[in-house]
């Protein structure tokens, strides 16, 4: 079944974010790790990838990652499932000042 993430976006209630700094010298490794497991994993969990942006100027985090539920499963339920543990675990391993947290959704950007 596919996903409409416009309408999974404009059904959420919390979004997930994530902010991070990925390690220069790890950048190859961290692209295929975020492109070939990391989000396609938290999609076959529940999560949808809704947005992602890039800091072009700024004392922000380099990467900030939005992720919805595009079912009925609630978000916290699966932050604190032993495999998204063990992908965020991972990921930690390509960056740095890593954070998450989760927000109550809106349409326009979220920090």
């Amino acid at each position: 079944m596919a996903v409409d993430r416009d309408e999974a976006c404009s059904q959420a209630r919390k979004k997930l974010l994530l902010t991070y700094d990925p390690i220069p010298e790890r950048r190859e490794a961290y692209f295929q790790y975020v492109l070939g497991e990391f989000v396609p994993a938290l999609e076959q969990m529940g999560l949808s990838l809704c947005e992602a942006w890039h800091t072009a100027y700024g004392a922000y985090p380099l990467r900030l990652s939005g992720f919805i539920a595009i079912n009925e499963t609630d978000i916290e339920d699966i932050l604190a499932s032993e495999d998204f543990l063990e992908l965020e675990e991972r990921l930690q391993e390509f960056v740095a000042n890593y954070n998450r947290r989760v927000v109550h959704y809106r349409s326009n950007f979220q920090f």
